[in-house]
């Protein structure tokens, strides 16, 4: 399921991820997976240390905390160790343990934001406006750059009850560039103030500037519902559901307007208000394009700091197990989707995510029986059904992964244009189960919804090489997928190895040496570069080629076909090849995502 994407800009998000001075890295009722295995501190404070530094460095947040805290306990006012401390208890969630250690800071180094940011969450939520003022460092006369700051400061006035002065400073960034940004942060501060219809004009005009952003249209039409508007809120959902359709958030609000109910507001109090400001910094530095750990720890703090504040909300938590699943913490993104709340739309999502979690965490017997059970009592979520027809292809229960794409197709609009990959994998299932004309069929109906897809253009041009038919279309077919895809490995090798079957060594030496350079860690690729190699003479290269196959965990059913050639290599005269190896470029689904 796509992610909102969060009002903030990047300047302020890689400013506050630098100042938090991270670490360098070294709807029904659920059932409950713990998953987190138990582990225990040591009596030696070096130890303990050198156990926090392995965690930290693989973004192990609950037993860095607790490393962390239990070398502290020897050797109290090291600097260093406090700082270790504060923000791998930040970064665990360890809020008391975070307050009592960003005091300890801010006694040493009163310019430490991170620490100030950490105790202005500590006052929202005891309510303590003016010492949030007081620790962003707000006057009534300074003007302010930092949007961050600008926000929770006109929080903590909504919160003393200047409704004026808080808008007016939201106002303040009036950079044209921010217009969408400032109306949303505005209306959801005259929403929670009651003045219901001031914020409606101030939604509006943000949505004038923006239809494609979640939290606003969700706001907006929450907003038009208790304005007694009810159709235009419907309107509003509508046109965002034909572009992301089946968003559970929206699905619900649809459903609730249809019984006739009124929506309550997205934003219910100051609280929440400034949660939405930290929730739009760990979504929009999660969602940013960086792959880098420190981003997505950084992400983890400002998602923590915002559930603090709202520990109920969904999608901040489906956010924060997102974070995890990219570090490859899965038993801690599985905690955290569990904490998403049975009444939540989010809570089959959540779902969802933790069986693909669990087969990434070698458990696909349990992903898939949970899949199966997601999809018995929700028969019309597309997504459960797509995660489970995913997850059944890539452990080749390929029979049953083509019946569920085929409930998947049911439930998809036939204007949808995503249909095209549904058929292109239920088509690579049927090929795969030796139903060559029902795969056949598929393709061809992929080809047709998504001319020159590459994916779909390698798979049948590749597959109609395999049984010799319709020759000169399938190496048009496969050239014009390189020449589409150029830099995909999986598509060059394809190409080489149709090359191979007919004969045409010297060609598929040339094609799969490329297909090795863009994928030199591939098993396949480098296992049909050593069968080239043999048919041109270059045996010694031949057996390299292989053993570097057999280093490069292949196929279990593969191994024995490799080691045998490493053995005896190729049998003299006419090649002998497997016709199940196939094309290499499916996809396959991805943990944490939705599939």
């Amino acid at each position: 399921m796509h992610r909102p994407s969060a009002f903030i800009s990047k300047k302020t998000v890689i400013g506050l991820a630098l100042a938090l001075a991270l670490l360098p890295c070294a709807g029904q009722a659920h059932e409950t997976v713990g998953v987190t295995e138990p582990f225990e501190v040591g009596e030696s404070p070096a130890g303990n240390y050198l156990s926090a530094r392995i965690a930290e460095s693989e973004h192990d947040t609950l037993a860095a905390s607790t490393f962390y805290r239990e070398a502290l306990r020897a050797d109290p006012r090291n600097p260093d160790l406090i700082q270790h401390t504060f923000v791998a208890a930040l970064a665990n969630g360890d809020m008391q343990a975070a307050f009592a250690l960003a005091q300890k800071l801010l006694a040493r180094d009163p310019n430490n934001s991170s620490a100030r940011l950490t105790l202005t969450v500590r006052d929202f939520k005891a309510k303590n406006y003016g010492g949030v003022r007081s620790e962003l460092g707000v006057t009534a006369s300074a003007a302010q750059r930092d949007l961050t700051t600008i926000l929770l400061a006109a929080w903590s006035y909504i919160g003393s009850g200047d409704v004026k002065r808080g808008v007016a400073l939201v106002d303040t960034m009036s950079d044209p560039s921010f217009a969408v940004f400032r109306d949303f942060h505005a209306g959801l501060m005259l929403d929670v103030a009651g003045r219901t219809a001031e914020a409606g004009a101030r939604f509006k005009a943000a949505y004038a500037g923006d239809q494609s952003t979640l939290r606003l249209i969700d706001a907006y039409g929450r907003n038009l519902s208790r304005q007694g508007k009810p159709d235009e809120a419907k309107a509003v959902y509508l046109a965002f559901d034909k572009l992301q359709p089946n968003n559970p958030i929206v699905q619900a609000a649809l459903a609730e307007l249809a019984a006739g109910k009124t929506l309550t507001p997205m934003i219910k109090d100051v609280s929440g208000g400034a949660a939405e400001v930290l929730y739009g910094l760990g979504a929009y530095g999660l969602g940013s394009g960086s792959n880098r750990a420190g981003d997505e720890l950084a992400a983890i703090v400002f998602l923590r700091l915002a559930l603090e504040l709202s520990p109920d909300n969904s999608l901040a938590l489906d956010t924060l197990g997102e974070a995890y699943g990219k570090l490859k913490q899965y038993d801690a993104a599985v905690d955290i989707y569990d904490q998403v709340p049975d009444s939540s739309p989010m809570r089959t999502t959540s779902d969802i995510r933790t069986a693909l979690l669990l087969d990434a965490m070698g458990k696909p017997d349990e992903a898939i029986k949970r899949l199966r059970e997601i999809a018995k009592a929700h028969s019309d979520n597309v997504d459960a059904l797509s995660a489970l027809a995913d997850i059944l292809r890539s452990h080749k229960q390929f029979a049953d992964s083509a019946e569920a794409y085929t409930q998947v197709l049911a439930l998809t609009p036939k204007d949808d244009k995503s249909r095209w990959a549904i058929y292109y994998f239920r088509g690579v299932d049927y090929e795969r189960a030796k139903q060559w004309d029902k795969a056949e069929a598929d393709l061809k109906t992929a080809l047709d919804l998504y001319p020159e897809q590459p994916l779909v253009l390698n798979y049948l041009g590749y597959s109609w090489v395999d049984q010799g038919i319709h020759l000169d279309e399938a190496f048009k077919m496969l050239r014009r997928a390189v020449e589409l895809q150029p830099d995909d490995g999986y598509i060059v090798d394809s190409l080489a190895w149709a090359h191979y079957k007919l004969g045409h060594y010297d060609e598929a030496v040339k094609l799969l040496e490329r297909a090795i350079d863009l994928k030199p860690g591939d098993s396949t690729i480098n296992d049909h570069l050593g069968d080239a190699y043999w048919q041109v003479g270059r045996k010694l290269d031949a057996k390299f080629q292989w053993n570097h196959a057999r280093d490069l965990n292949p196929d279990p059913a593969d191994l024995p076909k490799i080691l045998d050639k490493i053995k005896n290599g190729l049998p003299e005269g006419p090649s002998q090849v497997e016709a199940d190896h196939g094309p290499t470029a499916e996809p396959h689904p991805t943990p944490g995502n939705g599939g």
